[in-house]
């Protein structure tokens, strides 16, 4: 086995891929945990300078220009050559739920300012909405953005935020009808040197532990009215398009550190001999490798066609949720393959209990795996309380 797939990709494509690959092996390798600030921003200034932090924005604004396609490509060779995935996702986090935002809804006056410093790896963006009593019920906020004379005043808390203690600009989800529901919301873009603004500790995860997370708390923030990203109360609207993205682009990267991790448990199994043959010859082995690419392929097939849906314009709600599903489950379930495997070294340090441990918050963030399947059967008709017929 080898990167060299297809996936309908044009040759600028495949060659882009390559080359993300290649950089990622020599420039971004880490120890996989974020306990240096300095370190993270000159991966991320390298990152960059490569183009991978502003694949999906417009040229105009000093991004690449990428469809959602090639950009799931970047993500997933990104996810292949750079075994700190937490890295990886954090610049997916960064691109997807926060700076095509800007992209989709930020005036020319938003986009001008911020754009291109997200782009070329200057600056580093993060997505606030959860909070410690609305996660999956992100309509209802406990954060508050109150109207002044010019503009608005924030208070309240985010937790979970990734990118929050090294990022420069936050796009924030507040309630400004607390009244809540779908035009509840409104979304601010707030610099993270806005007084008022504070960010708590790096948390010490479980996975993904070279991407930095922190709660966000505002205390009397101070927002210009200039800082509504669209509209007042297009906070709902603008949070579900970040969703699209960040549930088909971003899973891409957990795609590339799958199937780094199948192949070098293929390799394990051609060579790690016992009872005098390699374990490979042994059907149960074979069979559960066989598995693990069916899977690996199986979850590949259903976000490219998501992200082909999303070049393309489409509005579809039930491939990115799909996508997120299938892609989620197989890393989490081809990690356990993997430490298994492996046997004891499987328990040890390395890139099988890595994937393991990187892939379970992946059935969590971006809308529980839970939440996706509501949102599937409720894009089917289905899960809606039936009217009683009057008689």
């Amino acid at each position: 086995m080898n990167f060299d797939f297809d996936a309908g990709f044009d040759d600028d494509t495949t060659q882009m891929r390559d080359m993300v690959v290649r950089f990622a092996r020599r420039e971004l390798a880490s120890p996989g945990c974020f306990d240096d600030a300095g370190d993270f921003r000159r991966r991320w200034r390298l990152a960059g300078k490569q183009g991978l932090v502003g694949t999906s924005v417009p040229g105009e604004f000093g991004g690449s220009g990428l469809d959602a396609v090639a950009a799931a490509a970047t993500m997933e060779a990104l996810g292949y050559g750079c075994a700190d995935t937490g890295f990886a996702f954090s610049v997916a986090a960064h691109l997807f739920a926060a700076v095509m935002p800007v992209v989709e809804f930020g005036t020319e006056e938003q986009r001008g300012a911020w754009l291109p410093a997200l782009s070329s790896g200057e600056r580093i963006a993060a997505h606030a909405v959860t909070e410690p009593e609305a996660g999956s019920d992100a309509l209802r906020l406990h954060t508050r953005a109150r109207a002044v004379d010019g503009g608005y005043v924030l208070n309240g808390s985010k937790c979970f935020i990734t990118n929050a203690p090294v990022a420069d600009v936050f796009v924030v989800q507040a309630a400004t009808d607390a009244r809540g529901g779908f035009f509840g919301l409104t979304t601010f873009l707030v610099q993270a040197s806005t007084p008022g603004l504070t960010v708590g500790r790096p948390y010490d995860k479980v996975g993904l532990r070279g991407s930095p997370t922190a709660d966000v708390h505002f205390d009397d923030c101070p927002v210009p009215a200039g800082a509504v990203l669209g509209a007042e109360g297009a906070g709902a609207s603008i949070f579900s398009s970040s969703m699209k993205w960040e549930r088909t682009c971003l899973f891409a990267a957990y795609l590339g550190a799958m199937r780094r991790v199948l192949e070098s448990t293929v390799e394990h199994a051609r060579n790690r001999e016992q009872f005098g043959s390699p374990i490979g010859d042994f059907q149960a082995v074979s069979h559960r490798i066989v598995d693990m690419l069916g899977r690996y392929e199986g979850a590949r097939l259903l976000l490219y066609r998501a992200a082909r849906s999303l070049a393309d314009g489409g509005a579809d709600e039930i491939g990115p949720a799909l996508a997120k599903i299938a892609v989620s489950e197989a890393a989490v379930q081809l990690g356990l393959d993997a430490v298994q495997l492996r046997g004891a070294l499987g328990v040890l340090d390395g890139e099988a209990e890595s994937l393991l441990r990187d892939a379970l918050p992946a059935r969590i963030f971006s809308g529980t795996n839970e939440i996706q399947k509501n949102n599937v059967a409720r894009a089917l008709g289905l899960g809606r309380r039936r009217p009683v017929a009057r008689r």
